[in-house]
């Protein structure tokens, strides 16, 4: 594959990842006690935000990596898995683009 067309992969990827974190950022509001939604709605409320806040630290961590990745391109150093050294495949790195390491590493 070429760069430009990887390129294009990861910087897609980065914009729909940063359009996740801004959604989850909006679901993560405090929920506020004056909302008449009752006892069981709020702990429910209160749950979900959880859960949200676990994709948005997850998505973040994604976007980090991405960035990492980018930055990669075009040296050497793209495509290496940074535990072993050794070439991560091309299928991982368009399914995964956030992946720094190969498959075995990755386990």
């Amino acid at each position: 594959m070429e760069t430009e067309e990887m390129k294009q992969h990861i910087l897609a990827e980065i914009t729909k990842t940063e359009s996740l974190i801004a959604a989850y950022k909006e679901m993560t509001r405090p929920v506020s006690p004056d909302d008449a939604i009752g006892r069981i709605s709020r702990m429910d409320a209160i749950n979900n935000k959880s859960v949200t806040e676990a994709s948005l630290r997850q998505a973040e961590e994604k976007l980090k990596n991405l960035q990492r990745v980018i930055s990669r391109l075009g040296t050497r150093e793209f495509g290496i898995c940074i535990k072993c050294g050794k070439p991560i495949p091309v299928g991982r790195i368009l399914y995964r683009p956030e992946s720094l390491t190969c498959v075995s590493c990755a386990r």
